[in-house]
């Protein structure tokens, strides 16, 4: 590989690397990021790639374009600007079998499953080979990331993400198993059968993520199928608890709905915070960084005693409004939503709390369906989306606040209704109004996703809070930016001392 040395302009195919896993949730994203920051510690130039990532959880570019959440972050990695060719498809899932499809960071529109896999098929792997040609020419290593399991048999002929990209890319494969759930072998084992021939010639190793525990007792293990699969193993990567890097698999909310449901009695002086956990829930990376705060405890929650019981309760951004204001309705969550100390709705969640949702070009369900009634605002559901990095000022203290926004519905706020915050758009002079808030400020909206992944907002916010409740101030905090810093560099250095990557990224001649 070679060094950041060569000229732009001059075009060669960079060194391809692909992460595959036995399934969803193996790690795979982390790893990724790993690599990434391995390789750009070493002065190359490296970017990463996901041909196609379905995920409620995504970011925007400073562009103003869509991508999935976890290239965001391994973009951060490799030390470089994120942008829509690291990740050219987007599925954002809307209903059973539909997705919203973004395609080159912009909503393309709406696709059921058989049509996606069918007639847009080269449509959207023409885009996938379009995109990588740009990075490929650009960067002289690309770290690929693959989706789910190589070895879907069902899903093989419509592939685009996974073996399809490995031999486009040329790539030289990992596969990564996880040890945590149980049965790691037979799933290494089991993928590998189920690949043909050529597809198996890709893969020139595996790894075992998430191990607890002894690592002499794997070596009988890694031993055997190291011959039964006539693959090396790079390594076994340990469990790593307290990064405070985003999850964007969906999976990862089910570890954090555990503990007993909340009564008016507290045990300590932590805030409680319920996010609203929809079935559609989108970007909850929104609150990664209020979770690592020790001064509260933070869950996802669908249980009307933790909403009734919390200081804060959260209605986050939907990837189906209309769907989850049904639900939220169906388990009668409206009603607990007004015992909770305060509200803070984000996105589709500021829509609900609304008079009404006006959806009349079908966007999600058509019709005109009525909101929660909490706040002065209507919605009506465009056909555009709306997606852009933002800057502006809280209406009530003049505090700065940065984020993005994504959301296709347009919002029209009553004319006594206070505003949240003050949005420059692209340095402009002209303001514009974001968001509403009671005249007491126990219930916020705003469409500005990321709000608390500045430090100083963050802080200031949960003291303003902890004062509104009559709550002892907080003593200690979590600084996210030094922090994610910190785990990208200690994720990093755990790859390289568990991992042989020598044999990884260098072929044996």
């Amino acid at each position: 590989m070679n060094s950041r040395g060569r000229k732009r302009g001059q075009k060669r195919r960079a060194n391809a690397f692909m992460v595959l896993g036995t399934g969803s949730d193996v790690g795979k994203s982390l790893i990724t990021a790993a690599l990434c920051r391995y390789l750009a510690r070493r002065g190359i130039a490296v970017a990463p790639f996901k041909a196609q990532n379905m995920s409620l959880n995504s970011a925007v570019t400073p562009d103003g374009k869509e991508i999935g959440r976890a290239q965001a972050l391994q973009a951060e990695a490799a030390g470089i600007v994120p942008s829509v060719d690291m990740n050219p498809i987007l599925l954002k899932p809307s209903s059973s079998d539909g997705a919203q499809v973004v395609l080159h960071g912009e909503r393309f529109g709406t696709v059921h499953a058989a049509d996606y896999r069918g007639r847009n098929r080269e449509r959207f792997w023409s885009a996938v080979l379009e995109s990588y040609e740009r990075l490929a020419a650009e960067y002289d290593a690309i770290v690929l990331e693959g989706a789910g399991s190589p070895a879907e048999i069902n899903l093989r002929d419509g592939d685009i993400v996974n073996m399809a990209m490995a031999h486009a890319a040329d790539a030289r494969c990992m596969l990564v198993g996880d040890i945590d759930r149980g049965g790691v072998f037979a799933a290494i084992y089991g993928t590998l059968a189920l690949l043909d021939e050529r597809d198996r010639a890709r893969i020139a190793g595996f790894t075992i993520n998430k191990f607890r525990g002894e690592r002499s007792l794997l070596e009988p293990g890694i031993l055997e199928i190291e011959k039964l699969c006539e693959r090396r193993c790079y390594g076994v990567l340990p469990y790593l608890k307290n990064l405070q890097l985003d999850e964007e698999d969906s999976l990862s909310l089910e570890r954090r709905r555990l503990g007993a449901p909340w009564h008016a009695r507290r045990d300590d002086d932590r805030l409680r915070i319920a996010v609203l956990a929809f079935p559609y829930i989108a970007n909850f990376t929104d609150f990664e960084s209020l979770a690592a705060e020790p001064s509260l405890e933070l869950r996802y929650t669908d249980r009307s005693e933790d909403i009734a019981n919390a200081d804060l309760a959260i209605l986050p951004g939907s990837k189906n409004t209309i769907a989850d204001l049904q639900w939220l309705r169906e388990r009668r969550l409206d009603s607990a939503l007004r015992g909770a100390g305060s509200i803070l709705a984000i996105c589709g969640g500021m829509q609900m709390l609304g008079r009404q949702i006006a959806d009349p070009h079908g966007v999600e369900a058509g019709g005109t369906h009525a909101g929660l009634a909490i706040l002065p605002l209507s919605t009506v559901m465009l056909s555009e989306k709306t997606t852009k990095c933002v800057r502006g000022t809280l209406t009530v203290t003049g505090a700065p606040i940065r984020g993005y926004e994504i959301h296709v519905g347009a919002t029209v706020y009553d004319a006594e209704s206070l505003p949240f915050a003050e949005i420059h758009d692209n340095g402009a002079a002209e303001r514009r109004r974001d968001g509403v808030r009671s005249e007491d400020g126990r219930i916020v909206g705003t469409y500005v996703h990321g709000l608390f992944d500045d430090d100083i907002f963050r802080h200031e916010y949960l003291q303003r809070l902890r004062a509104f409740l009559g709550m002892n101030a907080a003593t200690e905090w979590r600084f996210v930016a030094r922090d994610r810093e910190r785990s990208l560099d200690e994720l990093a250095d755990v790859v390289e001392r568990e991992l042989d990557l020598d044999s990884f990224f260098y072929r044996e001649t």
